[in-house]
């Protein structure tokens, strides 16, 4: 008996700190999964008749129609009842709009989420949009959209539609970039060279190859399934002693077809790559921390034969004192297009100078090249 005794004194101290740790656990609250769903759907939570008197509004903001050449749909919106509110807590994009105060089941919940002061800013019609991040799952975005009236409603939609895009899609860049970035498949060599040789790097993934590398020219081409159906191209060009007084889209334009037609060229030098001129914009833009132009449209080939869209991003940066011009283009002509551009565009944004790069990171790259 005394043996058994001595065996359960010591089995206390185990049992303590088991019982401590399912505590903290406890404490913790259930873990989030991450958000499930397609990055262009948008589950919008509506009652059925504030939704007939919504969706031409909500549809003229979040779907609107971008040309790859062929028409693609920003997003795609599907209209759910608050009754099914528990099997979209998972989902990535969620809207729950209904006027404050309508009477509906979805205005009774949008009253239970906000806080009598936020009512009143509701009310006075001073805001309209509540953006709640990782509310039941992680990297998720639920959009409440309320006012006082559903003709008030309308039109903060329409008002408002560049931030209300803007916040999906950041979101969106977010979570593409965190399934993109896979530091076992980054090509850490070719990430050391362009250092080395220009003074930045793009994060460069496992399946890219340097197509073209010219330090005396301040340009860098990366190509991925080349000779395929759905190749991609990156480049960027750079302008040393640069003046800012260079961005405007004139000058974009001009620079670009400049640089296409010298690099992008057919096998038999016979034809080049030029912007066409149809669904072309320029937009002022924040690109990490940077003014800078946005450049969308098509590209296609001088003899007419094949095209695609592509982005560009052209901007000052004081510390280096160059205009740097991040271009992506894709030719798919079997796929839709849209997703495979905003990957190039998140590929893009992991744009670093040395400046911007830590000494580790710069040491651990430089290691490559011995």
């Amino acid at each position: 008996m005394k043996k058994n005794y001595t065996s359960i004194r010591k089995l206390i101290p185990i049992i303590i700190l088991a019982l401590f740790a399912l505590i903290l656990i406890s404490a913790c609250g259930p873990v989030k999964k991450n958000a499930t769903g397609l990055e262009d759907e948008i589950f919008v939570i509506a009652d059925s008749v504030e939704f007939e008197e919504l969706e031409a509004s909500l549809l003229q903001v979040f779907s609107k129609i971008i040309y790859t050449p062929q028409p693609e749909k920003l997003f795609r919106l599907t209209r759910k009842s608050i009754n099914q509110i528990e099997s979209l807590k998972k989902k990535k994009n969620v809207i729950i709009a209904a006027p404050l105060n309508s009477g509906s089941l979805t205005s009774n919940y949008i009253n239970g989420l906000l806080n009598p002061e936020v009512k009143k800013i509701v009310e006075q019609d001073s805001a309209y949009v509540f953006n709640k991040y990782d509310l039941w799952a992680n990297d998720q975005l639920v959009m409440v959209l309320t006012s006082p009236t559903i003709e008030q409603l309308n039109k903060n939609i329409l008002n408002g539609h560049e931030n209300l895009i803007h916040n999906f899609q950041t979101i969106s860049d977010k979570r593409l970039f965190k399934s993109l970035y896979n530091a076992k498949y980054e090509r850490k060599d070719l990430e050391a060279q362009i250092l080395r040789d220009h003074g930045w790097i793009l994060y460069v993934q496992a399946d890219y190859l340097l197509a073209m590398n010219k330090p005396e020219d301040n340009f860098v081409w990366l190509r991925r399934a080349v000779n395929t159906d759905m190749e991609r191209w990156i480049f960027a060009y750079y302008i040393e002693n640069a003046s800012p007084v260079y961005l405007n889209a004139d000058s974009i334009q001009v620079i670009r077809n400049r640089v296409t037609e010298k690099y992008y060229r057919s096998s038999d030098n016979q034809s080049f790559v030029e912007i066409s001129d149809d669904y072309k914009t320029t937009n002022e833009v924040n690109f990490l921390g940077r003014y800078a132009l946005l450049t969308q449209g098509l590209w296609r080939m001088s003899d007419k034969t094949m095209g695609g869209p592509f982005l560009s991003y052209t901007f000052y940066d004081e510390d280096t004192k160059r205009i740097y011009m991040l271009d992506g283009s894709l030719y798919a002509p079997k796929y839709e297009k849209k997703s495979i551009i905003q990957q190039l565009d998140v590929t893009l944004s992991s744009f670093m100078t040395k400046k911007d790069m830590s000494e580790e990171k710069i040491e651990e790259l430089m290691d490559e090249l011995d």
